[in-house]
């Protein structure tokens, strides 16, 4: 790694000229300036991170708190491509990103400690238990933080439009002929799930549908177990529907897995539709009918208010900001002559 020594010497002057040079001190020439920095880069120099936040009282380093319950971690598509977004948008801005961890030498810490230690200037928040005390003292607290997919008055928070997007995809199956929909959502306690649950009421409504409550089911995203099972429960109804939409696209597997061992076919016997438009939806046979979330672009926005946030803070305000999704038609709903 080139030093300060390195440059100094080639230039002819001292180490503490150099540092003066590139640090743009007034009792330093232009000339000796311009003439350091051009040797500077010709070597290939980069200033010590070390040095530079002393030097600052600026670390240029964001957390990412990810928590995600699922167990999938990194290999969750649609967490894996809003992280990505993010670690792209804040490179580009100048920034490097570091995971939140609570253990340091065996010693317990919250996440807002673990924050201050790291000196982060700002921490994104893409998947937690927000009922968490941990998370909670985080999102109060002085820090810069945004969240992904939650809605706190503290923060800026960046989401999918999942409202407009689940409505698209009530009306399109609608628009297929369908008139018995059936939705098996993810947790209750979620934002995500209550944003499309009411859009799904609401647009059922619109659409002057009457939906049975035994239509409407629970079951974790991204696990096919409870989908699978809610699945059979839904098609051994006396009046089983003629659609089933899932949390995810994921679960969806588990629903088509009951569906092939009863039998049935997609579309021809059941429609299903699923949410996220993950890379699998579009792989399988017949393509799920689906809402495909803009993940790299909900992540790169994530970062530049939060980096916003960091640079300007007098002119932050706490927003919602709505990333638009796309519906994916498919092949999985099929069509019903009424």
């Amino acid at each position: 790694m080139v030093s300060l020594k390195t440059i100094a010497e080639k230039c002819g002057v001292s180490t503490a000229t150099v540092s003066k040079a590139l640090n743009d001190q007034k009792d330093i020439s232009e000339e000796t300036k311009r003439r350091v920095r051009k040797t500077a880069e010709a070597l290939g120099y980069f200033p010590n991170a070390a040095a530079r936040a002393l030097k600052t009282n600026r670390s240029y380093n964001i957390g990412v708190l990810f928590e995600e319950e699922a167990g999938r971690g990194l290999t969750h598509e649609y967490f894996s491509g809003v992280l990505n977004g993010l670690k792209v948008q804040a490179e580009k801005l100048g920034y490097d990103i570091t995971f939140i961890n609570t253990c340091f030498e065996n010693r317990k810490m919250s996440y807002y400690e673990h924050c201050r230690y790291r000196n982060f200037e700002g921490v994104a928040i893409v998947c937690a238990d927000y009922s968490d005390p941990d998370v909670l003292e985080l999102m109060n607290g002085d820090l810069p933080v945004v969240t992904i997919d939650y809605i706190h008055h503290n923060c800026t928070a960046v989401s999918s439009n999942n409202i407009q997007g689940m409505e698209s995809l009530v009306k399109y199956i609608y628009g297929q002929g369908h008139r018995k929909i059936a939705y098996i959502h993810g947790q209750g306690r979620s934002y995500v799930t209550k944003d499309r649950l009411a859009s799904f009421y609401r647009t059922t409504d619109e659409l002057g549908l009457k939906i049975p409550e035994e239509y409407i089911r629970e079951a974790e995203y991204l696990e096919t177990k409870g989908a699978a099972r809610q699945t059979k429960e839904l098609l051994n109804l006396e009046e089983p529907p003629t659609c089933i939409i899932y949390p995810d696209d994921t679960s969806l597997i588990g629903g088509r897995n009951v569906i092939t061992e009863m039998g049935l076919r997609i579309p021809e016997d059941i429609s299903v539709a699923g949410y996220d438009g993950t890379r699998i939806s579009q792989l399988l046979h017949p393509k799920f009918a689906t809402i495909k979330q803009d993940t790299e672009l909900i992540g790169s926005e994530a970062a530049k208010r939060l980096i916003s946030a960091i640079e300007k803070p007098r002119t932050t305000l706490v927003e919602r900001v709505v990333i638009e999704g796309t519906l994916i038609p498919g092949q999985s709903v099929g069509t019903i002559e009424n």
